[in-house]
């Protein structure tokens, strides 16, 4: 196996023959040699590979174009150019796979619009190769700290007969012939002859399922695909995206959000330390400074207060906002970074929020009016982080869900919990595609998903 180019880019030049394995990225002629530039993926600049025109065929060196895939064989040489390092003296070329002049990905600016039209070829361009690196990192750097803290990785279940948010915004799953399907006397739909013998979604959260594997193994994490069958065509909804959620047992409120606040720092200081070429170009061509922004981050105190704090906060400056703030109101973008650019600057953690707008299953506070929930607000983003402790008193949680409408019998294994050996516990949930979406700058989360679900997108 050959060296990859991010490490050839890195060697020392000798007399040694290496072998470089990739594809073109360009290639210009001077009138003795030329310059190729080959990528394998593995970093953000190639490696130049210059080729002698005394040495080398000029109808094999003008078969050589973008797209091309090539095996170059030479020495490294002190590079003569700023750029790089070392450069390869090539002694044999050979030619895998041809790009014609078709090939949609030439030495010009395409718009991130256009390479969503091209997922399958548009990782080879620097911006979303960039990403995917970078989205690697990040994946790598979650296991790393949720293992090095004693959480266990949990795998829930894609298909479920729960609704884990009592939103109803679920995509179905079903087999049944739906031009005809088997019919009650009723008119009715006999969800009994489906393939699992009742009414299926594909899930919206791995949470409930993940609080019966903390509720015995006391740590754990899952990390897996999610799916919201919401009609939201924007920047920063996706039908299918992956959600990292951990689940703590014997914690309360404040437990849960030093967790969220060493998960993130962890996650975006590994990422600053190894990722430094692919931050640095996002920071000067994507989103300038977001580099600096994210290492804010990782060295701020995050900041804490109540919900009600907050709406006081945001209704001194009312003005500045186009949705008005009053205490009940679902906060928006605007008063959440807000909050984090203007009163705190810096990340804040906002808890203690009004039960209308919550979930069922966040505890209640003693006040009957709030519940003990949390955002994690981030600068230039608004909230990265949701979380809560969960309620645990089974008379509550019942009357909770009673007043929502939601039937027992639906959710008669997440009571159990609450009936045999109920404690404390609390977790979040983090939308990987916004944490990158985050770290890179990039403004349209389509682009940091390898094949993006949105409404009316289902290609490739």
């Amino acid at each position: 196996m050959s060296e990859l180019i991010k490490k050839l880019r890195d060697a020392e030049p000798g007399p040694a023959v290496v072998t470089a394995e990739g594809w073109v990225r360009t290639r210009r002629d001077s009138k003795t040699v030329s310059f190729i530039e080959v990528n394998d993926g593995t970093c953000l600049k190639g490696l130049q590979v210059v080729a002698d025109h005394e040495k080398f065929d000029s109808n094999l060196l003008n078969r050589i174009a973008t797209g091309s895939s090539v095996v170059c064989k030479g020495i490294l040489v002190p590079s003569q150019g700023g750029n790089q390092k070392v450069e390869m003296q090539a002694q044999s070329i050979e030619i895998l796979g041809e790009a014609p002049e078709s090939y949609p990905l030439q030495k010009k600016r395409h718009t991130l619009e256009y390479l969503r039209e091209i997922a399958h070829l548009r990782p080879r361009t620097n911006t979303i190769g960039a990403v995917a690196r970078v989205r690697s990192t990040m994946a790598y750097a979650v296991h790393r700290f949720f293992q090095e803290n004693g959480f266990y990785y949990v795998n829930t279940p894609l298909i479920t007969a729960s609704d884990a948010e009592g939103a109803g915004q679920m995509f179905q799953v079903t087999t049944m012939d739906m031009a005809n399907p088997p019919r009650l006397e009723d008119g009715s739909i006999d969800w009994s002859k489906d393939f699992f013998g009742k009414k299926t979604n594909l899930t919206v959260s791995g949470q409930l399922e993940g609080e019966t594997y903390a509720t015995a193994l006391r740590n754990i994490y899952t990390f897996g695909p999610t799916f919201r069958a919401e009609n939201s065509n924007t920047k920063r909804h996706l039908a299918e995206f992956w959600m990292i959620e951990p689940e703590m047992s014997f914690c309360n409120l404040d437990g849960d959000i030093d967790i969220a606040e060493a998960f993130l720092k962890y996650v975006f200081k590994y990422t600053l330390e190894n990722c430094e070429e692919d931050m640095d170009f996002f920071s000067k061509f994507v989103q300038e400074g977001v580099k600096d922004t994210i290492a804010h981050v990782v060295n701020s105190p995050f900041a804490r207060m109540t919900y009600t704090e907050a709406v006081k906060e945001l209704e001194k400056a009312a003005d500045k906002f186009d949705f008005k703030p009053y205490w009940g109101c679902d906060l928006q973008t605007e008063h959440e970074r807000f909050l984090t650019e203007e009163v705190c600057k810096r990340p804040v953690a906002v808890t203690d929020y009004p039960r209308e707008i919550k979930s069922f299953y966040m505890k209640l506070n003693d006040d009957g009016k709030t519940v003990k929930a949390v955002d994690i607000l981030a600068p230039r983003l608004g909230e990265i982080i949701g979380g809560s402790e969960r309620e645990n008193r089974l008379d509550v949680l019942l009357a909770r869900m009673n007043e929502l409408g939601l039937k027992e019998k639906d959710y008669w294994w997440y009571l159990d919990l609450r009936r045999y050996g109920s404690v404390p516990h609390a977790g979040f949930g983090l939308g990987f595609e916004r944490a990158v979406q985050y770290v890179t700058g990039m403004q349209n989360i389509r682009d940091v998903i390898p094949y993006p679900r949105a409404v009316g997108q289902a290609d490739f």
